[in-house]
């Protein structure tokens, strides 16, 4: 941990203003964006601490949003997914709007009820050179993209493979109307449409080990 400046004094927490919520270190907060029509940014709090005229500053290590990187967003990227960078900042308390959650990405998947201010998070991003860790993650479905849990997916029977409905040829009314389905690798030569047996896909059941790598 950085030593305190000369005038500075640790604090153990801070109370955001308007609000009874108090911030300790290890915190995810929400923090004023520059402009008005932007999200808060993410962050949590590394540091809290006061100089001695009684102004709190904060330092953070910045989550960034997909659209933020280096490649942008992507398809497998679900709408509440964060990055945690090795971006450190000092910021004033003040600009610190409320709490949020920022989940592992298995938790996530097992929440059943998703608030505002829930995240998630399954890499670390390094801001300078773009780089992330782990750089590969399990694959799935014909299209072998990671799994966006905000996208419904349909488990085969047979493979146990997870498949995005368009990918198999079906809309997602069709899928969700499902007992049972069986890919086409999987399939008999003379039966090559969906079964019945409705799966959960793996936000639901948390079925991480049934997963393949690419090579």
């Amino acid at each position: 941990m950085a030593k305190t400046r000369p005038g500075k004094r640790d604090l153990d927490s801070y109370t955001i203003k308007g609000t009874n919520k108090v911030v300790r270190a290890a915190d995810c907060v929400l923090m004023r964006p520059s402009e008005i029509d932007k999200a808060p940014y993410v962050a949590r709090v590394e540091k809290i601490e006061a100089d001695n005229r009684s102004n709190c500053k904060v330092r953070v290590r910045w989550y960034y949003r997909p659209e933020e990187s280096l490649g942008g967003r992507r398809q497998f990227h679900g709408a509440k997914e964060l990055f945690l960078s090795d971006h450190l900042d000092v910021q004033s308390a003040d600009t610190i709007e409320g709490k949020c959650i920022v989940h592992t990405f298995k938790n996530y998947t097992k929440l059943e009820n998703v608030t505002p201010e829930d995240y998630y998070c399954r890499f670390e991003y390094k801001a300078a050179t773009g780089a992330f860790l782990p750089d590969r993650i399990a694959v799935y479905c014909k299209c072998e993209m990671p799994y966006n849990p905000d996208d419904l997916m349909v488990q085969c029977d047979g493979c146990k493979d997870w498949f995005h409905p368009d990918c198999v040829g079906m809309s997602i009314e069709q899928a969700k109307q499902l007992d049972m389905f069986v890919c086409s690798d999987c399939a008999p030569a003379d039966v090559k449409k969906p079964q019945t047996k409705l799966t959960e896909s793996p936000i639901m059941n948390g079925k991480v080990e049934r997963k393949r790598r690419k090579k």
